[in-house]
Order: C-alpha cells, then structure tokens, then sequence
C-alpha cells in the first residue's frame, strides 16, 4: 500500500484488494464469454496486482471447472503467460471460455492462426501515480531533447482520448483513467457488464443468468469498477534501484531513456506514456484509438525485474531476446539498439543488472 493514504482510501484499498481476489460465479455475471473468474487470477506476480504467474491460470481454471465445451488452444500453455486473444481482422476479443448451463449451448474458438494476436496482463503497481501525471508533464517529456531523438529516429505521439484526456493505460495506452481501465476489463475479460460497459459481449437470452447490467452501484456504496479502481490507486510502486547502478550509466548513454524516461513528473515509472512505432517484428495488426498495429505505449519499466514475460504477447522470458526484438524494419527503437550492439560484453551486462534490478 503506498505511504500516506488516508484512513477512507485504506479503507477503500481492503475493499477494493478483496473484490479483486474474489472468484465471480455465474450467477453474479460471469460471462457468457469470459477469459477467467478473477482480477487476481491474471495479475498474480509477483504479487496480488502484477503480472502473468510462472503456470498459467487459464490452464488451471479449465482442469477445475471448465467443462466440455472449452478445450484451450495450443498456443495456450500450462508454461506461459495468461493471454488475451485480439483477432486481426475485427480488433476485439474472442474469449477462451464460455458457461455451461441449462438451456445455454455456446461454443469457443475456432481461433484462426493467422487472425491470433495475444495480449498478458499488465502490472498494476504504482498506477495511481500515473494516473496523477499531468497531461502537460507527458507533453513537456515529448519535447525534451529532440536533437538527439530525432538523430535516433525516435518520434512519439500521445493517444488522445475522446474527452481531450491522454491515454495512459493498457498496451496501446488506450484508456485515460483507472476507471475506464478496470470497467472495460471486468467485461472482456470476465464477461461481468457494469455501469461504463453495460452491453453483454454475448447477447444470447439463453445465456444471460443475472440481471443486465451484472455489476452496478448500490445507494452509496461503491460499485465494484470503483473499488478495483481504488485497490490500484492504492498499490504502491516497485522501489527503483540507485541511480548510481553502473547500468544506468549505459542506459542513458545509448538512449534507453529518451521513451523509457526515468522519471515523468517526479514518478520514477521508466516510460514516456507515449505511442512509439515498434516495427514489423512487433506489429500486431490491432487499431485502438489512434494507435495502429506497430504503435505501442513505452511499456513501464519499473519492476521489470520481476516479471517472468516480456513484450506485449508475453513471447520471451528472456530479457536480450525482448530487448532484440525492438529492431525491425520501421521501428523508432532501430537507432538505439545500433548503439547497444556496439556495447562491450560488459557494459551489456551492466545494462541487463540495472534492468533486473528495477
């Protein structure tokens, strides 16, 4: 919990931290799509609010009570990350599991190789901080030392949400605000319609086994996309190593720093929150607001040391391989990683201990 919350935002925290553990049930909403049954379930490492853990719990959820209907594909493995299943050709999600019960007979899949683009879950900590960083502070960054971004190749937009806030949050830094964030997750990913998301993603009457919207504010208490809102408001930040460490030294020195900006607004979060093109390697072929499939959100570095997956689609646990697949063809990050290989063995070592450190 960060320091300094006042007695009604810890209170908020306890509340908020025992709706994000808690199971949903059919009967309270879950699905009829739905890709698990609890915040907590995807964003697990390495503590309640992280990131994907080291066995996938979508594998286990289907061994415990998935049913015969829901049969995972392969590229969903007890070793890897959680995913989030996008299909190219529409930008949505296509859920990895449906309800079983009476009168209600929904079929998962097929999932087409070539429409798959997969997404694992964020990490969580320290986003009330982000979510306090002016929209002047992020723009203020963006013109800082251009001559030397501009030699690099590196360029950045804000993604811009329809009320005129910056987006921050998700890969594409597609939501502006803790809320949206946690609203359109309890739908997609657990099928639950609340109050910012009141349209089931599967409209089947058949299917439908509590009142629609499923989750909404009761008199004044706070409904549950509020005290999700709130358990991450309240999740204190990974601690950053000293900015002695030799690596840091290396990473400022061949421009790591110039997207993951060690500090925005006095919040030591290693990201610029702007959208960066990413090349081929990485393009997913997914439209989310302004950003196209190659541009991404400079992905938060702080604990970073500690996840066990990396790049949006969680295909490497290996920090040199995320790091290499920065460089493709049209990739704003082609000059940087230029200057990284010119690196002795090392200061290659120096940077990978800073990284692992954060």
């Amino acid at each position: 919990m960060l320091k300094g919350l006042s007695g009604q935002q810890k209170a908020l925290f306890q509340q908020g931290r025992e709706e994000f553990v808690a199971a949903e049930e059919i009967a309270e909403g879950l699905g009829p799509r739905f890709n698990l049954d609890s915040c907590a379930g995807c964003h697990a490492h390495p503590a309640v609010g992280g990131s994907s853990p080291p066995v996938n719990p979508q594998v286990a959820f289907l061994t415990r009570r998935g049913g015969a209907a829901n049969q995972l594909p392969t590229f969903v493995r007890p070793d890897g990350p959680m995913v989030e299943i996008r299909f190219k050709r529409d930008d949505k999600v296509h859920q990895l599991f449906a309800i079983e019960a009476q009168g209600c007979a929904l079929k998962v899949g097929p999932f087409p190789p070539d429409q798959v683009t997969l997404r694992i879950p964020t990490p969580t900590f320290g986003l009330g901080l982000v979510e306090q960083i002016p929209d002047t502070v992020i723009l203020a960054q963006r013109s800082q030392e251009q001559a030397r971004k501009q030699g690099l190749g590196i360029g950045g937009v804000p993604q811009q949400q329809g009320d005129g806030r910056m987006g921050r949050f998700g890969w594409k830094a597609q939501h502006g605000d803790l809320e949206a964030f946690a609203g359109e997750a309890y739908n997609v990913e657990m099928g639950i319609t609340n109050e910012l998301n009141p349209t089931e993603i599967e409209p089947d009457p058949r299917c439908q086994f509590a009142p629609v919207p499923n989750s909404l504010p009761e008199g004044n208490a706070p409904s549950a996309v509020e005290l999700f809102a709130a358990f991450m408001r309240g999740l204190a930040p990974p601690a950053p190593p000293p900015a002695t460490h030799p690596g840091r030294v290396v990473f400022d020195a061949v421009g790591c720093g110039l997207c993951h900006t060690p500090s925005l607004g006095g919040v030591p979060l290693f990201s610029d929150l702007l959208l960066h093109t990413m090349g081929t390697a990485l393009d997913d072929s997914i439209t989310q607001g302004v950003a196209q499939g190659q541009q991404f959100r400079t992905a938060p570095l702080w604990g970073v040391g500690q996840r066990l997956f990396f790049l949006h689609d969680g295909r490497t646990s290996d920090l040199v391989e995320a790091i290499n697949a920065h460089a493709s063809s049209g990739s704003e990050a082609n000059g940087v990683i230029a200057e990284l290989r010119k690196l002795t063995p090392a200061a290659v070592q120096d940077l990978l201990n800073f990284l692992r450190a954060l």
